[in-house]
Parts: C-alpha cells; sequence; structure tokens
C-alpha cells in the first residue's frame, strides 16, 4: 500500500506540472532557485562568521585592540615602506627626518619624542611600539600622546602578570581607562600567545631559552617582529650591530637621543648583555637582526651595516 500511495503521488505530481501553464512553471522554478540561493547564502554565513576576514595578516592577529566594550578586533593594516626610528643617540646629527617622514609608515619606541629633534628623527608618528614599563611616562603627558598624537597605533608589551584583562592587570587596567577617556584612540596590546611566539622565535635563533637565561625581550625585539609582520620593506634608523661596541674607533653616544646626561650606548648594552638576571640581550638581538635582514627587505642606516 506505501509503495503504491509514493507512485500516485508522483504520478499526480507530474500530471499537475503537466497542466500548468509555462508562466506558471517559469514562477515555480524561479522561486525554487530564489530559495536555493538564499539556504547557500545562510549557509555561507554560519560558515565564515568566524572566521578572519580574506584579507587579513594571520600574523596581525597577535595585536588586539584595547576596547572598553571587550570587542575583539585585531590590528589589520599593511605598509609598503617602514621608517623603524630607534631611540638611540646614533640619532643625533643623522639629519634623517625629512627622509623617515616621506615613508609610509613610521614606528617608533616607548616615549621617545619628536619636539626638538624633528631634523634628526622626523616628526611623523605613525606606530608607537610601548613596553609596560613605559606606559606611566606616556600618562604622565598624556596631552601629547593621547590627544595631540591620536592619529598614531599604540601597540603595547608586557608580561601576563601586567597585562592580564581579568581586572587584575595593573597596566592593562590603566589602558582600558585611557581607552574609555580617548574613544578614538588607536591602542592594541600584544597577546600572550603573540609573546610565546616572540620567545620562541629568540629560542630558535639562538639555542637558548630566555627565561632560563635570566633575559626579557627588548621593546626594540618586539618592534622588528611588528615591522616584519605588516611592512614590506624596512628602513631601521640609528641602530648599531652587534660587533660595534667591540670596535676601538666607535663612537661613543648616550643610550637615547633624548636623555644625553645619561649612561653612554655601549655601556648599557654590555651591562644588559652580561647580567646575570633582569637584562635585555641588546647585543644578541642585534645578531639576530642581521640574519633576518639577509631574509627580508631589511636595511640599516645611521650607522649602515655591513651584512
Amino acid at each position: 500500500m506505501c509503495t503504491e500511495g509514493r507512485r500516485g503521488a508522483a504520478f499526480r505530481h507530474k500530471l499537475l506540472l503537466h497542466n500548468m501553464r509555462p508562466k506558471q512553471m517559469l514562477r515555480l522554478w524561479f522561486s525554487m532557485l530564489i530559495l536555493t540561493l538564499l539556504l547557500l547564502f545562510w549557509f555561507g554565513v554560519l560558515i565564515t562568521r568566524d572566521s578572519p576576514p580574506a584579507t587579513q595578516n594571520s600574523s596581525l592577529r597577535g595585536y588586539r585592540r584595547i576596547s572598553p566594550h571587550r570587542k575583539t578586533k585585531f590590528l589589520d593594516v599593511h605598509c609598503s615602506h617602514c621608517a623603524v626610528v630607534s631611540s638611540s643617540g646614533q640619532m643625533l646629527g643623522a639629519g634623517a627626518g625629512d627622509e623617515i617622514d616621506r615613508s609610509g609608515c613610521v614606528i617608533r619606541m616607548n616615549n621617545a619624542p619628536t619636539r626638538g629633534y624633528e631634523k634628526d628623527v622626523g616628526t611623523r608618528t605613525t606606530f608607537r611600539v610601548v613596553s609596560h614599563t613605559s606606559v606611566p611616562l606616556l600618562v604622565e603627558n598624556k596631552q601629547y600622546y593621547f590627544k595631540q598624537s591620536a592619529d598614531t597605533t599604540y601597540v603595547f608589551w608586557g608580561p601576563k602578570r601586567n597585562m592580564r584583562q581579568d581586572g587584575e592587570g595593573i597596566i592593562f587596567n590603566v589602558l582600558l581607562k585611557l581607552a574609555v577617556k580617548y574613544p578614538k584612540l588607536n591602542m592594541y596590546v600584544m597577546t600572550q600567545d603573540k609573546i610565546e611566539y616572540c620567545d620562541s622565535v629568540f629560542q630558535n635563533e639562538t639555542g637558548k631559552n630566555r627565561m632560563k637565561t635570566g633575559a626579557f625581550l627588548s621593546t626594540g625585539f618586539f618592534t622588528m617582529i611588528l615591522a616584519m609582520d605588516m611592512c614590506d620593506r624596512i628602513s631601521v634608523y640609528g641602530m648599531i650591530d652587534d660587533n660595534y661596541c667591540s670596535r676601538a674607533n666607535h663612537s661613543d653616544v648616550p643610550y637615547h637621543y633624548y636623555e644625553q646626561k645619561r649612561i653612554s650606548e655601549c655601556r648599557m648594552y654590555t651591562y644588559h648583555e652580561f647580567t646575570q638576571r633582569g637584562g635585555h640581550r641588546f647585543i644578541t638581538e642585534k645578531a639576530i637582526y642581521a640574519k633576518w635582514a639577509t631574509q627580508h627587505n631589511i636595511q640599516f642606516k645611521h650607522p649602515a651595516w655591513k651584512l
């Protein structure tokens, strides 16, 4: 009975289609087409709604927007040519300001100023990579950094204890308050996964575990990682190579161009390279950058490097 019933229903369906006028047939097929397209669109939304945009650089998903509304948004930018401006005293007298400002993106570090040093370091700041320890220095002059320089994108990094987002991260809480006060500011924080990735890069390049050696990666290291993530070509200004301080004729410049009466650059580098705990391995990092320059489009200026 069931088989005969199905055959009867099929026969009636064919008969109905046969008796339909051409216009009615056209309307039926058109309706079925629309329904099919709507179903395909719905399935497409389900599949892609949690996926990053096709043009999003996956490397930049290591930089998350600081938002008081806790909306997840990742850095999404691409620069054909970036100028990475060191805070080194090597920039004094470099006269590279106009050249730096002509770059597509200009990346600076921590609280390095431009005012009063425009001829040597330029005026534009597209990105500023900031250590957790330098956040208080920016807050002291928030009128300049967060109001007058509102077109700058900030990328902050720090250890989990200071940057945790459960209400216990002291530095992250400060940044969250700034995001509320200056809602138009573009502020991003390096994710914990990205920082751990940088640790693995250091270990792969040196064969040493960063934590076991008692070292901390420098802001310069994170800046170079960011530049390689988003720039096709990189010009680095004012950064010395790993052999510079061992040369007999090296020039003696301050560690920061804006702190001219402080310790010299080479003395600072030597101290950090060999201190047992809590130092930056500046000299080791420069050797890593030299290797990267053979693999990426990176050029060093003021002073120039012989790779």
